[in-house]
């Protein structure tokens, strides 16, 4: 009796820890997939929003995901991609553009 009870248990916690994995790593492939299409949409930012946006949806169905939002301000790029694991379909965001220039140095120095 006692051997089943703590079968069960030992099945119940793999279960557990299987579905946080999942979890986890879906959310890195969604994050990873989400970086690098903010960051094809920052690059092609002159392109215009279309031009931007297509190239992150592609950069996003390269790394497994889908993109979920685009949106191109200027050079800053914000996406949102989801990326499917398992049950799990997270969506995460990434910004991506040029840094900030510090206030008060010249155009030069920036």
């Amino acid at each position: 009796m006692w051997v089943a009870m703590a079968a069960t248990v030992v099945c119940a916690v793999f279960a557990a820890v299987l579905a946080l994995g999942q979890a986890v790593t879906a959310r890195h492939r969604a994050g990873g997939a989400a970086d690098l299409a903010a960051l094809a949409a920052a690059d092609r930012a002159l392109w215009g929003a279309a031009g931007a946006c297509g190239a992150a949806g592609r950069v996003a169905r390269a790394q497994g995901a889908e993109l979920v939002r685009c949106t191109v301000r200027g050079e800053i790029a914000e996406v949102a991609a989801r990326a499917r694991f398992g049950p799990y379909a997270p969506v995460v965001r990434a910004r991506a553009g040029p840094p900030p220039t510090p206030a008060g140095l010249p155009a030069a120095a920036r």
